[in-house]
C-alpha cells in the first residue's frame, strides 16, 4: 500500500512498526502496540482489538467499546485498520468521541441517530484537525473561498495552518486520492506546535451539536497534498470547489 500522502505524517511510526506498506496487520500486531502504549478507552479500561462477529449496530458497536474496552476490528480490511491507527495515535480524542457517543445514547428516546451523533459520526470517518494561527485563514475555509485561501493566501497557509486528518474513512480513501475526496473540520485555534492539540480537540468536541458546524475541506487542496495544485487553476474546478458562500 501507498502511504506517501502527507496526511500519514502523523501516523508514520505506526505504519513502519506494523510494516503496513507490506500487508495489513495482525490483531496480535495492533494489540501489542496498544498494551506497550497503555492505550485505555474513556473508562480507562485497557483498549484490545478483538475480532468483529457479525454485524453490530453502530449503537451496540460503541456501547461495547465504552463498556468493555473491545474495538471489533477486521484486520484484514484498510477501513478498519485506519480506525485501529487513529486509536493508537490520538486515543484520547478517539476515547472522548465514544464517551460522547455514549452518553449520547442514553438521551435518545427511540433508534435514530440524533444530530449530536451524527455529528461525532462524521468527525469519527471523516474527520479533519485545522489548526490555525490566524484566525482569519478558517473564516476563508468556512466561507468556502478556496482560491483566496489556498492560492492567495497560499504562503500563509503553509506557515500558519496544520491539517491533521483523523477520520479513519477518510485516511482509506487517501491511499488512492482523487480530487474531490472530502473531509469534516473541526477548528481549533491553537499553535501549530502546541503539543497539547489532541486535548484542545477534545475539548471542542463538546460544543459539537450538529454536522453543519463542520465545514467540508477538499482536502487534497492543501498546499502539498496533491503535486497538480501548484497551480491556480487547480482551484477553478467547480465540482470540488464548490463557489463561496454569499454573506449576509
Amino acid at each position: 500500500m501507498n502511504f506517501d500522502h502527507p496526511a500519514f505524517a502523523p501516523y508514520r511510526q505506526l505504519i513502519d512498526a506494523l510494516d503496513l506498506a507490506r500487508s495489513a496487520p495482525s490483531l496480535a500486531g495492533l494489540n501489542a502496540l496498544a498494551s506497550a502504549s497503555g492505550t485505555l478507552q474513556a473508562r480507562d479500561l485497557p483498549l484490545r482489538f478483538v475480532a468483529a462477529a457479525g454485524h453490530l449496530s453502530a449503537r451496540d458497536y460503541e456501547t461495547r467499546i465504552l463498556k468493555t474496552g473491545e474495538v471489533p476490528t477486521r484486520a484484514e480490511t484498510w477501513h478498519d485498520v485506519m480506525n485501529a491507527l487513529v486509536w493508537l495515535r490520538f486515543p484520547y480524542f478517539k476515547a472522548a468521541l465514544n464517551a460522547a457517543h455514549g452518553a449520547a445514547i442514553v438521551l435518545e428516546t427511540d433508534a435514530l441517530r440524533g444530530r449530536r451523533r451524527d455529528a461525532l459520526t462524521v468527525l469519527d470517518e471523516s474527520g479533519v484537525w485545522v489548526v490555525s494561527r490566524d484566525p482569519a485563514l478558517p473564516t476563508l475555509l468556512a466561507e468556502h473561498a478556496w482560491q483566496k485561501l489556498f492560492w492567495e493566501r497560499r504562503r500563509q497557509v503553509e506557515t500558519r495552518m496544520e491539517f491533521v486528518v483523523v477520520g479513519h474513512a477518510l485516511l482509506e480513501k487517501l491511499l488512492a486520492p482523487y480530487p474531490a475526496v472530502t473531509g469534516k473540520c473541526l477548528m481549533l485555534d491553537a499553535d501549530s506546535t502546541d503539543s497539547a492539540i489532541e486535548n484542545r480537540a477534545v475539548a471542542a468536541l463538546a460544543a459539537i451539536t450538529s454536522p453543519r458546524q463542520l465545514a467540508p475541506l477538499p482536502v487534497q487542496g492543501v498546499p502539498g497534498w496533491d503535486a497538480a495544485n501548484a497551480t491556480a487553476a487547480y482551484y477553478a474546478n467547480p465540482a470540488v470547489f464548490r463557489p463561496p458562500r454569499l454573506r449576509g
